[in-house]
C-alpha cells in the first residue's frame, strides 16, 4: 500500500469479497505479472500468486474500522472509503460495513467479476445483483438504515439502462459497470473472431478476461496485444454506450411518470417470474412476494 498512490486516487476501495466468488480466493497468473506489474505490486515477475480469500489486516468489523481510520489518516481525510462485499448476506454485511465507517458500500452480485473462479462458484455461490439490494437497504422492522453517513449502495453486474432503472428503484443510489464497459471499448469484436476461436471461445462469448490473452488488447499485460487498442476510438465508443445507458434509464423513469431516475421506487416494478420475485417485488398481477402470505 503506497500512501502516495492512495492520495492520488479519487476514492479508496476495500475489497472484502467479489460477486463471482464470495468467500473464495483466486490466483493471479504469472503470465500477467510483467516487469511493469511486478514493479508496481512488489511481486516476482512471471510467478503465479495466490490471492487469499481474506486480508491479514482484518479478521472482523473492529479490525476493518481500524483499517478505514488508517486509510483516512493517510489520505488526510479527503478521500471517500468504499467497502465492497460479495452479495450473500447483504443485510448483515452492509450493516457491519456502515458500522466500520464506510462512506460507500459496493454490493457485487454474482454476475460481477471476470469469472476467475471454479464453475461450482460461478453457478452456485452468491446471489444476483438485484436480489441483493433490498436486504442491504433494510434495517430493523423493515426500515432503511440511517447511520450518520448513509452509504450509497453501488451495484455491479449492470448491462443496460433497464438494469440501472431496476437497481435504483430497489434502493441503490448508484451503479457501477465493468464487463459492459469492456464490450463497449471493443472487446469481443468480430474482427478477432479467429483468435477468439483459437482460445476456445468465440466473438461475443469470450469472457476469460482474467487470462491476460485478450485479443482486443484490453484486459492484457502483453504489450503486442495492448498495442491493438485505439484509446481514442475506444473512448468514443464507451462514451456513446454510457449516453445510451443513461437515456434508457431516463426513458423508463419517464414511462413511470417520474421526472428523475432517482425518483424510481419499488412500487414502480413487478416480477414477471417467481425467480425474479426473489428481489422482493410482487409477482405481476398480484401483491404476492415469495416467502410472504399470498393474497389475490
Amino acid at each position: 500500500m503506497n500512501p502516495t498512490d492512495l492520495r492520488k486516487a479519487d476514492a479508496v476501495e476495500v475489497v472484502l469479497g467479489q460477486g463471482a466468488k464470495p468467500g473464495g480466493g483466486g490466483m493471479l497468473l504469472g503470465q500477467k505479472i510483467s516487469d511493469r506489474v511486478a514493479g508496481r505490486r512488489t511481486l516476482p515477475a512471471g510467478i503465479d500468486q495466490r490471492s487469499a480469500c481474506r486480508h491479514p489486516d482484518w479478521t472482523g468489523p473492529d479490525d476493518l474500522a481500524i483499517k478505514i481510520t488508517e486509510l483516512r489518516e493517510i489520505t488526510d481525510w479527503e478521500k471517500p472509503i468504499y467497502v465492497k462485499v460479495g452479495a450473500t448476506r447483504t443485510y448483515y454485511d452492509v450493516k457491519l460495513a456502515v458500522a466500520a465507517g464506510a462512506d460507500v458500500v459496493v454490493v457485487d452480485g454474482m454476475q460481477g467479476g471476470t469469472a476467475a473462479t471454479q464453475d461450482v462458484f460461478i453457478e452456485h455461490v452468491g446471489i444476483p445483483t438485484l436480489a441483493a439490494i433490498p436486504p442491504g437497504r433494510r434495517g430493523p422492522a423493515g426500515a432503511r438504515p440511517a447511520p450518520p453517513r448513509r452509504p450509497a449502495d453501488r451495484l455491479r453486474g449492470i448491462r443496460t439502462g433497464a438494469d440501472v432503472a431496476k437497481a435504483i428503484a430497489l434502493g441503490a443510489d448508484a451503479v457501477a459497470i465493468g464487463t459492459a464497459a469492456l464490450i463497449a471499448l471493443g472487446d469481443n469484436s468480430p474482427e478477432y473472431a479467429a483468435e477468439y476461436e483459437a482460445l476456445g471461445s468465440a466473438a461475443g462469448f469470450y469472457d476469460d478476461f482474467q487470462d491476460g490473452r485478450d485479443p482486443a488488447g484490453i484486459t492484457t499485460q502483453d504489450p503486442e496485444l495492448a498495442a491493438r487498442l485505439d484509446p481514442v476510438g475506444a473512448g468514443k465508443q464507451l462514451a456513446n454506450y454510457l449516453r445510451v445507458l443513461t437515456m434508457e434509464a431516463q426513458t423508463i423513469a419517464r414511462a413511470c411518470g417520474k421526472s428523475h431516475v432517482q425518483h424510481l421506487e419499488p412500487e414502480d416494478i413487478v416480477a414477471l417470474a417467481i425467480e425474479a420475485a426473489m428481489a422482493r417485488v410482487p409477482l405481476a398481477g398480484t401483491d404476492w412476494i415469495p416467502g410472504r402470505e399470498h393474497r389475490a
